[in-house]
């Protein structure tokens, strides 16, 4: 009788090649800036494999060329290509994408964002199963006054909303977003087939908001847009009101626009409810401060009532939880409640300002910021 012994070895399976990420920096102008961005993406954890800043239609002296190359990035510099930003991205991601495969991932952002160092680890892991893009939580960086700190509280609630809905995007932000590069194909082959609106490439040059755009469409095609808490960014805030209204302006004529553009559908019913609720917050407020505008001149004085003292009070708290990690200071203002009101009534003066150039269609106006 004989024996025999069958040894098994273990065979170690290959890790899949993990996807190639390559950065664009959209850029005019951006001499000061670029080389901090660009810096950002360095001192990543997952360092993109290549970075390219994309400048269009720079009147510097090819300063911000020269920076963007100073830094350790690559240089695509375009001239006479119209859109703006978005036209600028079409032609780059056309002159890269031939050579990346559909799993590959496309990192772009502002010139004007640094990221914290490790935002495109945490990007490029939240790329599971239908998710088409992960959008930056972007926080306002310091400075700017009193201005500044509300725009900052600003974005610090909405960050404080984007956690509380599990990460889940409303809004590709145009500070930082990572995409697919299978989805971004498949974004301009719709445009193309008129599955989409907004013009025959990548990015529609038909929108001042191309971010919200393209949020819109990588949602149509049934892709998810996620923006985990890891992937912070700190973008510039707006020194002054002036250069503040240019910018919400732009953003929310953008966003009524694309509505219009896309119409009612199963992906944008919830954003046309967003903007319906906010036309409604805001008149509701204009009528509170009308009634108390009334009882003053009336009375001499408001009357009380315990109800809508509590109404308030769990407004004030709702103000000072949603900024709480923002520190004392930030807590103190939101408690206070009458500066933020102030600025809450010039965010209501843009929203039916918006609302009224796009009845009345007014020709949309682009202001740099």
């Amino acid at each position: 009788m004989t024996t025999s012994t069958l040894q098994l070895r273990a065979v170690e399976i290959p890790a899949p090649p993990r996807p190639r990420i390559i950065a664009l920096i959209p850029a005019r102008n951006e001499h000061e800036r670029i080389a901090a961005a660009i810096a950002g993406l360095q001192a990543q954890t997952r360092v993109p494999d290549e970075i390219i800043t994309v400048t269009n239609n720079c009147t510097d002296d090819y300063a911000t060329a020269r920076a963007a190359r100073d830094a350790g990035a690559a240089v695509l510099d375009l001239h006479g290509v119209v859109g703006k930003k978005a036209g600028a991205l079409n032609h780059a991601l056309d002159e890269v994408l031939p050579d990346f495969d559909d799993q590959d991932l496309i990192l772009i952002q502002d010139a004007d964002t640094v990221l914290v160092e490790d935002f495109v680890e945490h990007a490029a892991a939240a790329m599971r199963r239908k998710v088409g893009a992960v959008g930056g939580v972007f926080y306002g960086e310091p400075g700017g006054g009193l201005l500044g700190q509300l725009q900052r509280m600003e974005y610090q609630r909405y960050a404080w909303e984007i956690s509380r809905r599990g990460g889940r995007a409303t809004v590709l932000t145009g500070t930082a977003s990572l995409f697919r590069v299978r989805v971004l194909r498949e974004i301009r082959t719709a445009r193309r087939e008129g599955r989409l609106p907004g013009g025959t490439s990548y990015y529609t040059l038909a929108s001042l908001t191309e971010d919200d755009e393209i949020t819109k469409a990588v949602k149509t095609l049934g892709y998810r847009t996620m923006s985990p808490a890891g992937c912070r960014v700190t973008t510039e805030v707006m020194p002054t009101l002036p250069k503040l209204w240019a910018q919400r302006m732009r953003w929310q004529r953008g966003a009524l626009e694309n509505l219009r553009t896309y119409g009612i559908t199963k992906v944008t019913a919830r954003y046309y409810g967003q903007q319906i609720m906010m036309g409604l917050g805001a008149l509701a407020f204009a009528l509170y401060l009308a009634l108390v505008a009334w009882q003053l001149a009336l009375f001499g004085s408001l009357a009380y009532s315990p109800f809508w003292t509590a109404i308030g009070a769990i407004f004030i708290v709702e103000k000072v939880v949603s900024i709480w990690a923002m520190g004392w200071r930030a807590r103190a203002l939101a408690a206070v409640l009458v500066v933020e009101l102030a600025y809450d009534l010039f965010q209501h003066a843009v929203y039916f300002r918006a609302l009224a150039d796009l009845v009345l269609r007014r020709e949309e106006r682009w202001a740099q910021t």
